[in-house]
């Protein structure tokens, strides 16, 4: 299967789609669904849990992290690849479980708000 150029790969998340991340053979040797989190859609979180069949996850920056908050899931990461989670969080309003969906793209909507504020989010 051919790779898509960069600028390309970039336009299709502008558009709202959701694209297929390779990383190397030598890292995880896998690949992720991902889509701009001001697309989030139940639908979207809905496929990504059917049919990747993984974690859900959420890229903040460090500045977002700060600004809701959101310490390190662990004090020291000795994980192989080193990969950087938060605590794991919950949309503060709007949401029942907080597994269903639904309640997955509210908790995305949250975090990415332009106006998001520490309040708007809680750790399960």
């Amino acid at each position: 299967m051919p790779l898509s150029p960069i600028p390309e790969i970039i336009a299709e998340l502008k558009a709202g789609r959701m694209v297929i991340l390779v990383d190397e053979e030598d890292r995880e040797n896998e690949g992720d669904l991902v889509l701009a989190a001001d697309f989030v859609s139940p639908e979207a979180i809905n496929f990504m849990a059917r049919f990747g069949r993984g974690l859900i996850c959420l890229t903040l920056t460090e500045e977002r992290c700060g600004l809701l908050r959101l310490p390190p899931m662990v004090q020291q990461n000795r994980a192989s690849h080193g990969t950087a989670f938060t605590v794991s969080i919950e949309a503060a309003e709007g949401v029942s479980t907080g597994i269903s969906a639904a309640d997955r793209a509210r908790t995305i909507q949250a975090a990415v708000a332009r106006n998001a504020r520490p309040e708007d989010i809680v750790q399960p």
